[in-house]
């Protein structure tokens, strides 16, 4: 099937008609940017085949807004040297004819018989799914889904498996096909695909385990029961002796006794709680002492230490009196010499100032005069580049145009002297008076001239002689030379020049004025870069700047010539030494005023605590308090050692009676208590459940029951047994078969890995690719690699499934089935080596099928070897 051309109107953006025509029978590169239309063009494939022609779902066909159109698909293809045409329309006036050369159908026969054709089916309602696709669905790629290979091959497996039948013949029998369905249909009855059992097998076997869990459940009550008429028994007799002995009884004896001892020993750990309280208030009363009379024997050393500190307090205030006057004097001078130094800077500042503005007016005045001679330079190059623009406008010239131009000049002339070579010549050399017409042109005397066409030579009293130049070649030289003088004139007059010599000359003229005005923009960007207003505006703008340096320079006054005036950073240094001078000075003075105010201070301080201590150490009170505190301290010292000594036994006591293990015999003993009787408790209870346990089991009849569930299980186990060797037998049968049809698939499957091979040696040298018994490609092996396509990389998928794809598409040739491989941008996630692989592969399965590659990358595809077909220009 080789589709020749398609026309689409009012569907989608195609509004207006639009053609796809002289399509090639090989490989076809359609390429376009996004939304040029070119999915638009495939769908319109799609839709007119897989679309009922009066379905109600393609709304999608319809031009956004326009709710009356018709979208229209018109297709022609040749087929088994047949020539077809479809026309099919949707939404509004519905309709579809098919003629296949005098021969047509229309509407539901029309859609059957391309059905039939190309292997795919209709729904039965709503829109075509890719189920219903079939083999256009295999060999169609949509946008994104070139790596999906599975579900396409599975939807197109009917028609692949006819296909190969019509391949191998008798190979591809199914008469043994309904044999392995119906073991399969009773294996499958009892076991899943996996070999586990299902059914009433899997309901045997849960039966058979439920009752032999009830079984297990019956046997280990029985057991249960008889252990609990052994225990009871022994429950029994441990009760009765514990109630005859009751043990609890001498452990609450022992319980009494320990709390006694205990509380004995707390009474001794309170009294000496008590008497540790007292010695550490005595031990706090004799530091107290200790602390007063410390007190008092140190008040002779502070007053003491008074005295010396008053003495010295003395001496250093009359030594800084003596300073005050020296201190005064240099505070004096100080102040002197900073304003002698503040008057001789404001004299250096206004001489510095004067003198800066007699430098800015200096400069001033030189860049003024910079910039009168820039801007007269400037105008004067900027009237060269005006004059030099105003040479190049006159001459200007294309000089691509004029290169063509002296191109064609060269290959007529050489065309020229060509055809003297291959022309037919004609001279002559007539008598004096005579004269002879070629082509109605009189020739006299004698000359010579080359014919490159037929022509008449008239000889009067003669006749006519007709001269036909021969040879193809002298026609083509003919028509060469024709083609070449109409260029060469239709160039001259495009360029306004009579010759080629005049159109190099404005040619060299224009470089020419170019070069003077490239030089003369040079040289005014040299003196003015931004052009001359600016230059101008700077002119200006300095003038009036000289101007206000000139008033300032006026209006400061000039120093007095006989007054010698100190430079600038002089008068500062001095300045700033007289002002540090000063400030020495007068830090000085407030640091000897300080020492005297912080002298006289420290003096009266001093004399007013040496006389409080001295009235302090004199007075009667200090003498009685110093006997009483003596005597105080003796009698708390006697009282220390009497409690040391009565603790000290006390401790003795309580160490020897051991009170933390008399605390843990209390415990040890209270938990005995209640151990014995919470577990004599214990085995009351237990008692009264075993004997109710037992009346209740004893009423069941636990063995009669373990019995009869013994003899269901025997009789589950057979039937059982007779499923399991039934299933067993089925699977190894349909085992068997299988085995043997796939033997036979393997033959189904041989012209397809054939096709598969070719391909893939093209892309992966010395890798294999294996089908399935639904002839989808399975297994791939690749050296030390073997998996599954699934498990390759996106853009590997992708490749996979398009070499599988167009194996699937030689397989249907070979079975004289219609082929025909649409590719909407496919292989954009191939690298660069990949994708000239793939390059190879299409342009090898294009000698075989008729394939359109719709891309909006033309630059990938360009050395296809075939030319593109440009959907812009084809718009435009």
């Amino acid at each position: 099937m080789k589709l020749q051309s398609l026309r689409v109107e009012q569907l989608r953006q195609f509004r207006q008609p639009f053609a796809l025509e002289h399509l090639q029978p090989g490989l076809n590169l359609i390429h376009g940017p996004n939304e040029s239309g070119k999915s638009t063009l495939v769908r319109a494939i799609r839709a007119a085949f897989f679309e009922r022609y009066r379905s109600q779902v393609v709304d999608d066909l319809r031009p956004w807004g326009d709710s009356a159109a018709a979208p229209t698909v018109e297709l022609a293809f040749e087929h088994q040297g047949a020539q077809w045409r479809l026309v099919k329309s949707f939404l509004k006036r519905t309709r579809c004819d098919l003629s296949v050369g005098n021969e047509t159908w229309s509407e539901d026969d029309a859609e059957e018989k391309l059905a039939e054709l190309l292997g795919y089916q209709y729904p039965k309602r709503g829109a075509s799914k890719a189920e219903h696709w079939g083999i256009p669905g295999l060999l169609w790629v949509e946008q994104g889904t070139g790596q999906d290979i599975e579900q396409a091959v599975e939807h197109a497996g009917d028609h692949l498996k006819s296909a190969l039948n019509a391949l191998v013949g008798e190979v591809a029998s199914t008469g043994g096909d309904a044999v392995i369905e119906e073991v399969k249909g009773k294996r499958d009855v009892l076991l899943t695909a996996t070999g586990q059992p299902k059914g009433d097998y899997k309901k045997l076997d849960k039966e058979r385990e439920d009752l032999q869990q009830q079984v297990d459940d019956l046997q280990l009550r029985v057991e249960q029961y008889q252990g609990q008429v052994d225990r009871l028994g022994q429950l029994s007799q441990e009760f009765d002796r514990t109630e005859q002995e009751k043990p609890w009884d001498d452990a609450r004896r022992q319980l009494d006794q320990a709390r006694e001892q205990l509380q004995q020993v707390e009474q001794l750990e309170q009294q000496q709680e008590q008497e540790k309280n007292t010695l550490a208030q005595l031990v706090q009363n004799r530091e107290l002492l200790e602390q007063n009379l410390g007190h008092l024997s140190r008040l002779d050393e502070q007053r003491s230490a008074r005295k010396a500190e008053l003495e010295s307090a003395e001496r250093k205030l009359q030594q800084t009196g003596q300073q005050t006057a020296a201190l005064a004097g240099a505070l004096k001078d100080a102040r002197a010499a900073y304003e002698n130094a503040r008057s001789q800077l404001q004299l250096a500042r206004q001489q510095e100032i004067r003198q800066r503005l007699e430098q800015d007016l200096r400069q001033s005045e030189q860049r003024q005069q910079d910039l009168s001679q820039n801007l007269a330079r400037a105008r004067e190059y900027q009237q060269q580049v005006d004059e030099a623009r105003e040479q190049a406008k006159a001459n200007r010239i294309d000089t691509a145009a004029v290169a063509r131009l002296k191109t064609t000049a060269r290959e007529l002339n050489d065309e020229t002297i060509r055809s003297g070579t291959v022309a037919t010549r004609l001279s002559w050399q007539l008598q004096p008076g005579a004269s002879i017409t070629l082509d109605d042109r009189q020739l006299e005397g004698q000359g010579e001239q080359q014919l490159l066409e037929a022509s008449q030579l008239v000889i009067p009293g003669v006749g006519t002689l007709g001269i036909a130049p021969g040879g193809e070649e002298l026609a083509r030289t003919r028509r060469k030379l024709e083609m070449l003088e109409q260029s060469l004139d239709e160039q001259l007059q495009a360029m306004a020049v009579a010759s080629v010599e005049q159109a190099e000359s404005r040619a060299s003229a224009w470089e020419v004025a170019e070069q003077k005005r490239k030089h003369a923009v040079e040289l005014l960007r040299s003196v003015a870069p931004a052009g001359l207003e600016p230059l101008e505006t700077e002119l200006a703008e300095l003038q009036a700047e000289l101007k206000a340096v000139r008033e300032k320079l006026e209006a400061t006054p000039a120093s007095d010539q006989d007054v010698q005036v100190l430079d600038l950073a002089s008068a500062e240094s001095a300045l700033a030494s007289s002002e540090k001078r000063l400030n020495d000075a007068e830090a000085s003075d407030r640091s000897h005023q300080a020492q005297l105010l912080t002298g006289k201070q420290a003096r009266d301080n001093a004399r007013a605590e040496w006389q409080r201590l001295e009235d302090e150490a004199n007075s009667p009170e200090r003498q009685q308090q110093l006997t009483r505190l003596t005597a105080e301290l003796a009698r708390i010292e006697q009282q220390q050692v009497s409690l040391r000594e009565s603790m000290a036994k006390r401790e003795q006591q309580i160490r020897e009676a051991r009170p933390d293990i008399l605390r843990q015999d209390i415990d040890r003993f209270q938990r005995t208590i209640q151990t014995l009787q919470q577990t004599q408790e214990d085995r009351q209870r237990e008692l009264r459940d075993i004997r109710v346990r037992l009346e209740a089991w004893g009423a069941e009849g636990l063995e009669e029951q373990l019995s009869e569930k013994r003899a269901e299980l025997e009789q589950c186990q057979r039937r059982y047994q007779e499923l399991g060797r039934r299933a067993r037998a089925l699977d190894l049968l349909l085992t068997l078969l299988t085995d043997k049809r796939q033997a036979l698939t393997r033959r189904l499957q041989a012209p397809l890995q054939k096709h598969l091979n070719h391909y893939l040696s093209l892309l992966f040298p010395n890798a294999t690719l294996e089908v399935d018994e639904h002839l989808r490609p399975g297994t791939f092996n690749r050296g030390n690699e073997l998996g599954q396509i699934a498990e390759l990389s996106f853009g590997a998928r992708e490749q996979m499934g398009l070499i599988s794809r167009l194996a699937y598409a030689d397989l249907l040739r070979e079975a004289q089935r219609p082929t025909l491989i649409l590719l909407d941008d496919t292989l954009v996630h191939s690298d660069q080596n990949r994708l000239e692989d793939m390059k190879r592969i299409l342009f090898d399965a294009a000698s075989r099928h008729q394939i359109l590659l719709f891309t909006c990358h033309p630059e990938k595809w360009q050395d296809l070897g075939v030319p593109p077909i440009d959907l812009q220009k084809l718009k435009s």
